[in-house]
């Protein structure tokens, strides 16, 4: 039987805004995600995304364990799996964790499409529209944008050189209750290698910030993208460590690994694992069962951490390239931060830049960077500051790059 369908009229323009939810009008674009296009203009030198050194991905070893799953375990990883993740990579996860401090078990890991579904899942059970969370300021792009959609309003607590400053969490807590008269729904943290700040919770702060948060009865999301990436100094104990009753531990392959496998996990109290898992069927059923076996074996084969290792050579050497690259070759008055680690540095300019409108002055040089306006969620300060990723291209081209902004940035100084 055919249709009589007639395929040359002319289809009439719906007004799909009438048949949108009140929240799609919250939703925001990633900056970062609009910057990355950029990087598709030839010979453009790209500081501006979170991208991992592609030239380091372990291709053969991801080759070599897709070939031996297919043949071996093929029927079990094209299959649905459970929601909470591939058992042997949680278990695994719980075990290289609970070395590093973090109090994991596999019954309180829950695998994730990268971290920032973990960041969604959070938003979606914990906050309701005019919800406030307190934030580090800067803080991750990706939080923001994640927890926007759900209506959150952010408090937000300075930064210096160690990171947040945890002392200023009272007063923060204390004004949302008197505006509101109901408390934040958590603190949001980067101990490590602050993305964007590049900067390094210390000790001392982070047992303060766990009584903080237990005198006040607040949970804790603790984001940790980078600490793997360590390139000097011992690693310092994880906030969860002192409170777990109350800390919610994100992490993820993505900066390790590879970021195209999607693959990140929450470590959580077992009594928010349900809700977790509830929140996440309703998303996708669970992560993908084959990236998840990928994952897995390359980490019990032991190959993960020889990989890493390489990372970290690769990574201090660019580290150390920018940061002298940045003492040759920019203006007085400019300053940054020195990370111990991690994928980002934060750089300040002289106060009559506007790193937002000097953006395109640098395009124009065929260099991209992030302006620091973007990572405050309420948008009231970074106008004088950039987020530089020095993990993506190599050597020569950051000096080249960082270069090229200096050369900018002493003409714009030049014409004030």
């Amino acid at each position: 039987m055919e249709l009589n369908v007639d395929l040359e009229r002319e289809i009439p323009v719906l007004d799909w805004s009438r048949h949108l939810s009140e929240r799609v009008e919250y939703m925001q674009s990633s900056a970062i995600r609009e910057l990355l296009k950029l990087t598709q203009q030839q010979g453009l030198i790209s500081f501006a995304g979170g991208l991992p050194a592609a030239e380091f991905f372990p291709l053969r070893e991801i080759e070599e364990a897709c070939r031996y799953i297919v043949r071996h375990e093929g029927a079990k990883a094209l299959q649905y799996s459970p929601s909470e993740g591939h058992p042997p990579l949680r278990e695994y996860l719980a075990t290289s964790m609970h070395k590093y401090g973090v109090p994991a078990v596999p019954d309180n890991v829950l695998l994730t499409n990268g971290s920032q579904q973990a960041l969604d899942l959070i938003g979606k059970l914990f906050i309701d529209p005019g919800d406030y969370v307190i934030t580090e300021s800067p803080t991750y792009l990706g939080a923001i944008q994640a927890w926007v959609a759900y209506q959150a309003r952010f408090k937000t607590v300075g930064m210096d050189d160690d990171g947040m400053l945890v002392d200023e969490i009272e007063e923060a807590y204390k004004q949302v209750v008197a505006e509101t008269g109901k408390s934040p729904k958590f603190i949001y943290a980067l101990p490590n290698f602050h993305n964007p700040a590049g900067t390094t919770m210390p000790l001392e702060r982070r047992q303060r910030l766990a009584e903080i948060a237990d005198k006040l009865d607040l949970p804790v999301i603790e984001d940790d993208p980078y600490g793997m990436l360590r390139y000097e100094g011992e690693d310092i104990t994880p906030i969860c460590t002192f409170i777990p009753e109350r800390t919610i531990y994100l992490g993820t392959f993505s900066k390790t690994l590879t970021p195209g496998l999607r693959l990140g996990w929450i470590v959580c109290p077992e009594v928010l694992v349900k809700r977790f898992v509830q929140a996440k069927q309703g998303c996708d059923l669970h992560t993908g069962t084959f990236v998840q076996y990928i994952a897995a074996d390359i980490c019990q084969r032991g190959l993960l951490k020889a990989h890493v290792r390489r990372l970290r050579e690769a990574y201090r050497e660019r580290r150390d390239t920018m940061l002298d690259a940045l003492t040759e070759f920019w203006p007085d008055g400019s300053s940054w931060t020195r990370p111990q680690g991690g994928m980002f540095l934060w750089a300040r300019v002289p106060e009559p830049i506007n790193t937002e409108e000097f953006l395109k002055d640098a395009v124009a040089e065929g260099v991209a960077y992030v302006p620091g306006v973007h990572f405050y969620p309420n948008r009231d300060g970074g106008y004088h500051a950039m987020r530089l990723n020095f993990s993506y291209s190599p050597p020569h081209l950051i000096v080249e790059g960082i270069r090229r902004l200096g050369a900018a940035l002493k003409r714009a100084l030049e014409q004030q």
